[in-house]
This record gives structure tokens, C-alpha cells and sequence, in this order.
């Protein structure tokens, strides 16, 4: 994968800019289509970091690209057919965004994040360590840091603003907001496309630990797959020839980063620190070498 200059903002002028979120940068284009261009910002303890990660933007928008096509039978998704050269007029704007902006279709977001946990790791596993649950669900007792659990667990989260945390929910709170009947059918699609996932990956010796999907409605109420799909970013990502439960297994992602910033005399609030030369293309190295393995 041949890795263009670094982009920390998609500067675009031709378009008129809807959100710009952590990482990707949305634009408007008509009633029916908008531009996502995934940039190489990273955020780390919910604080955007003042440097990019080399290509970073790149490899998230190909693994993407990559899943929403591979589960495209299970479950419609945001890709439309439009092309950058037929919503930008200017070349270098084309040239630049390549690779790294997609037209989208305009859904209408669920206001949940659907998270999924195949493995006891991260906050799940000091939920379980306090509670013996994990967000409220009550599992079995003397599971190690790592363990895979008997089941993959559907644990949603309200959606936070840049800047915020997002805070778990339970089913019943789910129901609430979405309603019965769509509740179920987004954590049903969920478990699906994690397991479906999970197996694909495992064969490649990448173990899926947990994910989060997010979904939106088109106006005739049919339920779509949008924003990042099975990423180093959405997702826990682990070599399945290192891992040992007990331990925290190394990730394919922004580890490197957090590892890091934990040496620093930070208080983990905006400003960010500068990342070093060596942090950042290491982390830049893991990011690809998830996509490596994943697209094979």
C-alpha cells in the first residue's frame, strides 16, 4: 500500500461542511448523497492529537470499504455509486481526497452505538472485576482478562459529542429509544456481522475481541450499515499467534499511542500532546499491517 502525504483536515471549499467528528470530515452534496473523507487525525482518551498517523485515513477507509462490500448480502449499507470526480470539480481536490473520501447515501442515524464483546478485554473485563457483570449482563464466575466469552455480548451506548464519553446502556434502554421491534432487529444484524466477521478474520489469524456498528434508517424505514465497519478503529484488533489469556494482547491499532501518552505527565484533557516521529510510524505500521492481513 503506497502511503500519499499526511492529512490532518479535508480543507475543502467547493462543499459545504455538515460535521467534522475525530477522524472523518463531512461534507453535503445534494438531498439524496454526502462526502466522508476519513482523515489521519487520531484521537486517544477522547482528545484529538495535534499530529496524523502517515495513511492512517487510508487503511480505515480501505478495511471499511473492504467489509460493507464483503457484508453487503447481510444487511444494505451508506456506499453509493458516485465517484469524487463526479461531485468535485477541482482535480487537486481529487487527487488529494483520494482513497480517502467516499460518497455516501443520506440515512437517518440511530442515536446508539451497537457494540459488540467476543472477548473479556478493556472496560468490560473492570466491569466484570468489580460486578461479575459486564454492563449489567451477568457472566460466569473466574474468567481471566481475555477470555472469549461463551457468547458474544450485545452491549450498546448512547452516542457522545466529540469531546464527551459515551455511557452504556441496557437492552431495555435500547428498546426505549428505539422501540421494540428495531431494537431487536439491530442487535440480531449485530451478533450476526460480528460473528460472521469475527470467523472471516480468525482464518487470518486476526482475532476480532469486540466492534461497534452504527445503522441508519432510509426513508422507507429499512435499516442500513453506516460510518466505519470492523476497523482498527472500531474495533479491537489481535494477533491470534500472540494471544494468551491472562494477558492484554497487543492491538492493531492506536495501543502504541495510549501506551505512550501514559508515560506523560498529561492530564488527559485538550490540549494533546505531540507525538513523536517513532510513536506515530509505528502506529501507522500496526494500522497497515491489519490491512495486510485482513485483505490478503
Amino acid at each position: 500500500m503506497t502511503i500519499p502525504a499526511s492529512l490532518l483536515d479535508a480543507n475543502l471549499n467547493s462543499l459545504p461542511l455538515i460535521h467534522k467528528g475525530k477522524v472523518r470530515d463531512i461534507y453535503d452534496i445534494d438531498d439524496k448523497h454526502m462526502l466522508i473523507v476519513t482523515t489521519d487525525r487520531l484521537s486517544a482518551f477522547d482528545v484529538i492529537l495535534p499530529d496524523p498517523i502517515p495513511g492512517k485515513g487510508i487503511v480505515l477507509n480501505e478495511v471499511s470499504d473492504f467489509w460493507f462490500k464483503k457484508l453487503s448480502k447481510l444487511i444494505p449499507n451508506q456506499l453509493s455509486d458516485l465517484t469524487l470526480d463526479q461531485v468535485l470539480d477541482n482535480k487537486q481536490d481529487c487527487e488529494r481526497l483520494e482513497k480517502r473520501g467516499i460518497i455516501v447515501k443520506k440515512l437517518n442515524p440511530l442515536p446508539i452505538e451497537a457494540i459488540v464483546r467476543g472477548y473479556l478485554i478493556g472496560s468490560g473485563w473492570k466491569d466484570y472485576q468489580k460486578t461479575g457483570q459486564v454492563c449489567g449482563i451477568q457472566l460466569a464466575e473466574n474468567l481471566q482478562q481475555a477470555s472469549q466469552l461463551p457468547e458474544p455480548l450485545f452491549t450498546p451506548s448512547t452516542k457522545a459529542a466529540v469531546g464527551d464519553h459515551d455511557e452504556n446502556i441496557s437492552y431495555e434502554e435500547t428498546v426505549e429509544l428505539l422501540g421494540e421491534d428495531l431494537a431487536k432487529q439491530v442487535r440480531d444484524i449485530s451478533l450476526t456481522l460480528y460473528t460472521t466477521a469475527a470467523k472471516y478474520a480468525l482464518e487470518r489469524n486476526i482475532i476480532i475481541a469486540d466492534t461497534k456498528f452504527e445503522f441508519g434508517l432510509d426513508d422507507d424505514g429499512v435499516l442500513h450499515l453506516i460510518d466505519e465497519v470492523l476497523t482498527p478503529d472500531s474495533s479491537r484488533f489481535w494477533d491470534a499467534k500472540e494471544y494468551k489469556v491472562g494477558t492484554s494482547p497487543a492491538s492493531f491499532d492506536k495501543q502504541i499511542v495510549r501506551d505512550y501518552l501514559e508515560t506523560l505527565d498529561w492530564n488527559k484533557t485538550a490540549p494533546g500532546p505531540r507525538l513523536s516521529d517513532e510513536v506515530a510510524e509505528k502506529t501507522a505500521l500496526k494500522y497497515r499491517e491489519a490491512y495486510s492481513m485482513l485483505t490478503a
